[in-house]
């Protein structure tokens, strides 16, 4: 008898990606993506998520006309901070809103894409009580500032009706268009002392410098030209290296080591650039600065793919004949070190070499960009070298405004023929975009684009709803709703139900969202009897979940409209909702938003009243029977029929 072969996959160790079986692999990217995301969005500095804000109060430094903002803040309710850039004009303004008490209202960034309405730039529908209001327009462009200044005065109105506080970031260059009744709620700050700021935020990584090791030359000579946002950088490199050296390191050698990555190292590489011998040289030299510290094979992959791109000419010269990669590595003053990855010698000197690429050959950023596209496609390209090359090029290509790119290189990233460990790269793209002060507009008018286009690829559509859900919404937490509930009425199943689920989560912890999302839900029910829409307001946790306010009783009966005439499964979902009642006032309230959705199609209250007693029938309770009986007396007020009340 001849024994039967069992056969099974066993993997002892692993480098990448392993799979066994059929199907992709697509899950693991998105579930690893989804996490990298949420890393990212714990360490958001602009975020004005209230964790967030606990974060900056501790490490904030009041800057020199702070207390004028406060003042015009309290009793205008209303303060335009000015600042150049750099000097922390906007944790400035976030401050100013995170210090005044927390009230009924949330503290939240005003929309700044006009999305599914073409109305003015701002909307006293955004204003709720006691809201704590933040508009940015740090980079706004002179269309859009001088449409802000016009529609100020009436929604400051709504601002001051709704008792709440709006702080607007005013953008510097700009300061010649401010209209003349404005400046009188202009606060101008300046930078605060760069050395408080730093020695404040190593104090709170437990660090506590002496006054004299803050005293440097070298130190102060950073201090005096780098923005705030840098020096908070250099507080976090000295951090990380004070928890990766050895016990004995102190701080005079984290400090140092952490400034010589700082080195401008700008004039040294136009030199060098110019005295490279061909263009072989210098494609070796970005190379080398693009995926610094890859291994010499991935270097030289590069250089060639960026050389063919190029049409350069290939050297004539028979291979031997040629230099081989160390000598040609050293001619670009890069070195491989004992680890076996390649690195320039001087700190500070990859950062040059991009700078200076992107700058002074404007010509080739569209081949750039082709060729980090190609260049991440390698299999052989260590996850961690891919992941910095995506930082690196995201830097340049949003310093010199290309943004454009970013955003297509995500698009390519995610198309149906992508290798799929490029998906996590289109996202930290999309993050990066978003993240960045002066383009992080352009980035979610286009993710909008996006979420309503048909064209979008599947794997597209599930980045854009982990985006939303961990970025978007931390600092603009409307605009990430409205995205997602496009995403939530496409066709791809997953798709739909993911964008769902990232909705209701979005807006479980926030009374201001949750009211948003029903009122668009009641919108879509009733302009298109739109199923996916049905679909999200079955999903709602909670159904009594602020139904004591009467906008909220007005949407969810409209969206019990839709459900009653436009699903047949609508009986299982009343009962439901006849069980969320736990009070008599909730009762009572749940029983009008029934009868009211009810009044456009009278035939539907004999069948909402029957599926009641049916209910209680099944187990007979006194509030089950309460329950029917205030839904009776609410259908009886719906058609005008009221209860005959004998008098004497």
């Amino acid at each position: 008898m001849t024994a039967a072969l069992h056969f099974a996959s066993f993997v002892g160790k692993a480098h990448g990606s392993v799979h066994s079986g059929e199907g992709a692999q697509y899950n693991f990217y998105f579930q690893s993506t989804e996490e990298w995301l949420r890393d990212q969005a714990r360490r958001r500095p602009r975020s004005v998520a209230e964790e967030d804000r606990r974060h900056l109060h501790e490490r904030f430094v009041a800057p020199p006309g702070m207390q004028h903002a406060r003042d015009l803040l309290r009793a205008e309710h209303t303060v335009l901070v000015r600042g150049h850039s750099g000097s922390g004009r906007r944790a400035a303004a976030l401050m100013l809103l995170h210090e005044l008490p927390a009230r009924e209202g949330t503290l939240h960034e005003l929309p700044d894409t006009s999305d599914d309405t073409a109305g003015p730039p701002l909307d006293g529908r955004d204003v709720g009580r006691g809201d704590r209001l933040l508009l940015d327009l740090s980079e706004a462009d002179e269309t859009r500032y001088i449409a802000v200044q016009n529609a100020l005065s009436d929604f400051r109105s709504s601002v001051a009706a709704n008792d709440a506080y709006l702080v607007v970031v005013l953008p510097h260059h700009l300061g010649y268009l401010l209209r003349g009744d404005l400046r009188y709620l202009m606060a101008e700050i300046s930078r605060p002392s760069a050395r408080r700021v730093l020695a404040t935020h190593l104090r709170c990584a437990g660090i506590h410098p002496s006054e004299a090791l803050l005293g440097g030359a070298e130190l102060a000579s950073f201090l005096a030209r780098a923005p705030l946002r840098d020096v908070a950088a250099l507080a976090d490199r000295i951090n990380r290296l004070r928890m990766a050296s050895p016990a004995d390191r102190g701080f005079p050698d984290w400090l140092k080591q952490a400034l010589r990555e700082q080195h401008d190292q700008t004039e040294r590489v136009a030199a060098d650039f110019s005295a490279a011998q061909n263009g072989r040289h210098r494609a070796l030299q970005l190379a080398v600065a693009m995926f610094h510290e890859a291994t010499p094979d991935m270097v030289l992959y590069a250089a060639n793919g960026l050389l063919g791109l190029l049409s350069h000419p290939p050297d004539p010269a028979p291979r031997l004949e040629q230099a081989d990669l160390y000598a040609e590595l050293a001619a670009v003053h890069a070195e491989t070190g004992p680890d076996g990855r390649v690195r320039f010698a001087v700190d500070g000197y990859d950062r040059a070499v991009r700078q200076h690429f992107w700058t002074f050959l404007p010509d080739i950023r569209r081949e750039l960009r082709d060729w980090l596209m190609r260049q991440a496609a390698n299999p052989a390209l260590d996850a961690a070298v891919r992941r910095e090359a995506v930082n690196r090029f995201a830097h340049e290509a949003l310093r010199v405004a290309r943004p454009e790119d970013l955003a297509w290189l995500a698009q390519q990233w995610t198309a149906s023929r992508a290798p799929a460990w490029l998906i996590p790269e289109a996202a930290r793209a999309l993050v990066l975009g978003l993240e960045d002060d002066r383009h992080g507009r352009f980035f979610r008018q286009r993710i909008y684009d996006w979420a309503t286009s048909d064209d979008t690829s599947v794997h597209f559509l599930r980045v854009l709803i982990m985006v939303c859900s961990q970025t978007m919404a931390r600092s603009h937490p409307d605009q990430a709703l409205v995205r997602l509930h496009h995403l939530a009425r496409r066709s791809h199943e997953g798709v739909r139900w993911e964008a769902r689920k990232a909705m209701i989560q979005l807006s479980a912890a926030d009374d201001r969202l949750y009211q948003l999302m029903l009122e668009r839900l009641a919108a879509g029910v009733g302009q298109r009897s739109s199923q996916a829409d049905l679909d999200v307001f079955r999903a709602l946790p909670d159904p009594v979940r602020l139904i004591g306010r009467r906008s909220v009783r007005h949407a969810l009966a409209a969206c019990w409209a839709g459900l009653l005439s436009g699903s047949a499964d609508w009986p299982a979902h009343l009962c439901l909702w006849l069980e969320a009642g736990e009070t008599a006032a909730e009762r009572d309230l749940v029983a009008r938003v029934l009868a009211a959705a009810c009044t456009q199609e009278t035939q539907l209250f004999g069948r909402l009243y029957r599926v009641a007693l049916d209910w209680v029938r099944i187990r007979p309770e006194p509030s089950r029977a309460d329950m029917a009986s205030r839904l009776l007396l609410a259908i009886n007020e719906a058609q005008g029929i009221h209860a005959y009340v004998r008098t004497a």
